[in-house]
Parts: C-alpha cells; structure tokens; sequence
C-alpha cells in the first residue's frame, strides 16, 4: 500500500502581494503526475488546505478540481483540517463526499473512525486503518474529549487514546497511520509539563505517536523526519523567504503487512526559486555571482553607507522579482549617527529639523537640490501664516 504525504497547501495564499494561484495549479499537475507515476492509493493532507477560514471562489474551484482528478484516478484522499481552516467549512458534505473517495476529518466527533483498507489480497486479514486528527484548539475541544487540562499536550493524548482503542478492535496485525497537524518535538516527553508554542500550535511529545505505523504530521512548512515513523512533509510551495534553503516536495510511504516499508522524498520543483541577497548596492548589480538569482524571487538587504536614491527600482533592473528590500547599514559612521530625539532636541532651525527627519526615515543625508526644496516650503508655510 502505497501512502504519499503532503500538508500545507495554503491554496489561496499570496507570497509578500504576488498571488501564488498559478503556482498551485502547477502544483496540482505534479501531484497527480506523482499518483500516477508512482502507483500512488491514497492521498494523506494533514491539515491547512487553505490559508484562511473563508477562501475565494477561485480557490475553493482549485481545491474542487484537484479532488475531481484524484476521484477520476480511482485514488482517495484523507483530509484533516489545520489551524488556517475552517472546520465546519472545510467538512461540509463529509458524508456524502466520503462515497467519493474524500475522506474528511474535521470534527472530533469523527477522528477515531478510520480510513480501513485490506492489507491482504484477500481483504479478510490485517488492514490499514488510517486516522485523521483535526487541529485541537485546547479550549474549544477538551472537554469533548475529556482531557484533564486545556492544553495541546492534553487534549493530543486524549485523542490518540480514543485512536488507541478503537486500533485494538481492528484484526491482528493491522496497521495505523496517523494523520495530525500539531507541533511535535523530540526535545521534550510525555512526562514533560512545559507547554511550548510554535506558530501559535503548542508542542506536544514526539513520544505520543510512537505505537503507530507512521504518522503524518502538518503544520511545520519543511519537510523534515523526526523519527523513523514520524515525519513532517511541509508545504509544497515555498510561503516565506525562510523556506528558501526548502526543496519541496511530499513523503512517498510504503505499508506491508509488516509495517511500516521504504519511506521516500518526493521532489516537485518550483518554478520561480527564492533568493537571499546582502551586500551594498553596486556590488549586486555588478557581482556575476548573482546571476541565478536574476530569476528568482528575491528579498535584498542593502549595507551601503547611507541609503541609495531609487534603490527598489535599479535593483529590479538586475533582479526584476526583488519583492523585499531591506536596509542595514555596516559602517561605523552609522553606528555612532545620533538618534532621532537627539537630532530634534539639537536642530538649529527647522530646516535642520526637516533634513534630519529626512535623514532617519532614508538612512540618507538631503541633497543640495533636496534642501532647496525644503526652503521654499518653509518659506511659503511662513508666508501663509503671517497673511492669516
């Protein structure tokens, strides 16, 4: 049985203003090339479909069209619902689209009743039971759980003991993949009280899923392995200038009758690459070493001295993809510049006080054709006030 992992597909979000759209139908076209190559028989996405509670019509129409493919290609799909979704929404018509190979787990209600396939040719044997959990907002779910305290450690545990048990009715042998979409860390145990948060999600013990076949996390947007039978797949788009050092991709897993088989990277390529430029402005328009970012996204920190004149716009003219630009000054005059309250309380007149707001706000003196500027402006503000 062949299981491939993906999570964090964010359909809808944008990357610093640019609609990622496009990106994502790209990114549907190889995962169903990857079910189709790889004689793929179901489809796990551990949580945040979408990015946000209520996305648009185009966004709900790509999610709709992915499904349609996978349900033409004979392969279902487990679904649980992240902390960007909206659960109720995300699970409507649940019951209906089960019929159609889509398997939503979005209420707790529902997270101990599992996907059960034949693990054996004859369908009479062990089989794999594959369990969605949705994402626990502590306060909202524990008491439906009967959890002993509000908390993402307490409420995980009480739901992996409602899985547990309903594990111990399958015949012997069965398999369990667990689908979550939490914080999981090796740091810290089931016997640990901390309660850590990462990106709003609270840490629970890695230990937690150790009695299962595998478990397929989401939440984290790299793909990374925790243990041999825990493993986070990450987004399959970069969202961030951090993921730049990301290759993107899914996790490819093999169920046997013995457990858990070969577990394999599944790399699906970006088409525009992420780059992390420093450096002071003229170097990076010369530098060849910058060639391959001419293509990419980029996000520059400039160093020069004092803030160049129309930098967004001569970088662009190298790297038309700049969608961040930063500045952080390396030389030692501007280490010891003084600060804006000292520039105020100092100012000779108010053009002195203009030209050192300019100065703080730009990182760049005022240029002589800049000042004159200012001059007129005082002059004809003066001249308006002593005519009232």
């Amino acid at each position: 049985m062949k299981l491939l992992h993906t999570s964090d597909w964010h359909l809808g979000r944008s990357f610093h203003g640019v609609g990622t759209l496009e990106a994502q139908r790209r990114f549907a076209d190889q995962l169903l090339a990857t079910v189709e190559t790889e004689g793929v028989d179901v489809v796990l996405l551990a949580g945040d479909v979408y990015d946000r509670a209520m996305p648009n019509v185009d966004v709900v129409n790509l999610f709709d069209e992915i499904l349609s493919r996978l349900n033409k290609a004979g392969v279902p799909i487990m679904i649980t619902s992240g902390n960007h979704d909206s659960a109720t929404r995300l699970g409507f018509g649940g019951r209906i689209m089960e019929r159609g190979g889509v398997h939503l787990r979005t209420r707790v209600a529902d997270l101990a009743t599992p996907l059960l396939l034949p693990l054996t040719a004859g369908g009479d044997g062990a089989q794999l039971a594959i369990y969605g959990i949705p994402y626990l907002e502590p306060r909202l779910v524990a008491d439906e759980l009967g959890a002993q305290a509000p908390t993402h450690f307490a409420v995980t545990e009480a739901a992996l003991n409602k899985i547990t048990a309903d594990l111990g009715t399958r015949a012997p042998g069965s398999a369990a993949v667990v689908l979550a979409h939490t914080f999981a860390s090796g740091g810290i145990t089931s016997a640990s009280e901390r309660d850590l948060s990462i990106g709003g999600v609270g840490a629970v013990p890695l230990d937690l899923f150790e009695d299962f076949t595998y478990t397929a996390l989401g939440h984290l947007h790299g793909r990374q392995q925790l243990s041999e039978t825990v493993r986070y797949s990450g987004s399959p788009l970069p969202y961030s200038f951090s993921e730049a050092a990301h290759t993107k991709g899914a996790w490819l897993v093999e169920i046997t009758v013995d457990g858990l088989g070969e577990v394999s990277k599944i790399d699906w390529p970006v088409e525009r690459g992420l780059s992390l430029l420093r450096g002071k402005l003229e170097q990076l328009l010369q530098d060849p070493h910058w060639t391959q970012a001419e293509s990419h996204f980029c996000q520059i920190t400039l160093t020069d001295d004092d803030r160049p004149a129309n930098a967004m716009e001569r970088l662009r003219t190298r790297f038309p993809h700049t969608l961040v630009l930063m500045f952080e000054p390396d030389n030692a005059r501007n280490q010891g510049k003084k600060s804006y309250s000292e520039r105020v309380s100092s100012a000779v007149d108010e053009l002195d006080l203009c030209c050192g707001f300019l100065d703080h706000v730009r990182h760049r003196a005022a240029a002589d054709d800049e000042q004159v500027v200012l001059r007129e402006a005082l002059a004809a503000v003066h001249a308006q006030k002593a005519a009232l």
